[in-house]
């Protein structure tokens, strides 16, 4: 059981972490964006850096230690977005799939957030230990709502910055606007989300490890 102290420290950013991995799903596209430039807008050379920087980062991963699976699918979605901005013969579609993956984020985190089953308060139980214990106390439940609202704020400004530059087919600046709003954006998030957590749990609640189920 933790102390008081030791409590205090914890944040969603020490529980979840996943800067590391947010760094590694930049690179990527930023290697697409290097490839397509050096090579005179070649979608295919592009393509090719992508993907060998991609295997080179699961390589790495796999190194340490991380789950296969997660390093697979990685790999996965840099060879779909490139085949996509292959198919299409438009080097700004490699960024479709991560256009399109945060809209649909954007409507799970909130649609969870609706029936009261914050995507947050599953990932933080299943870390925790807790599954969905959680869930039995009212406060915990308000306080995952609320600290979810920032996920989904984050999921939007990326769609509002990506829209616009995919229309008007800016490669190179969606390849700037990926890489800025990666792991950045992602550690602000997991600060401003526990900051609400922190608001709006009552202070005499025992804390996050210790659901109030009765």
């Amino acid at each position: 059981m933790c102390s008081k102290t030791e409590q205090r420290r914890e944040s969603f950013a020490s529980l979840l972490g996943g800067r590391t991995a947010a760094i590694d799903a930049s690179l990527p596209p930023v290697g697409f964006v290097i490839g397509w430039l050096a090579s005179c807008q070649s979608i295919e050379i592009g393509a090719a850096s992508a993907i060998g920087l991609a295997l080179v980062i699961a390589v790495l991963r796999l190194i340490r230690k991380e789950k296969p699976r997660a390093v697979i699918v990685s790999v996965a979605l840099v060879v779909i977005a490139a085949l996509i901005a292959l198919h299409t013969g438009r080097a700004a579609d490699f960024f479709l799939l991560q256009l399109l993956s945060n809209a649909a984020s954007a409507l799970a985190w909130l649609a969870s957030i609706v029936v009261r089953w914050p995507f947050l308060g599953i990932i933080v139980g299943v870390v925790l230990g807790q599954k969905t214990r959680w869930r039995k106390d009212p406060a915990l439940v308000r306080a995952y709502c609320l600290a979810s609202l920032v996920w989904v704020a984050q999921y939007l400004l990326r769609i509002a910055v990506y829209v616009p530059l995919w229309l008007a087919d800016e490669t190179v600046a969606l390849g700037i606007a990926r890489l800025a709003l990666s792991w950045p954006v992602q550690v602000v998030c997991l600060a401003l989300s526990w900051l609400v957590f922190q608001r709006v749990l009552p202070r005499e609640h025992p804390g996050i490890r210790h659901p109030v189920t009765g």
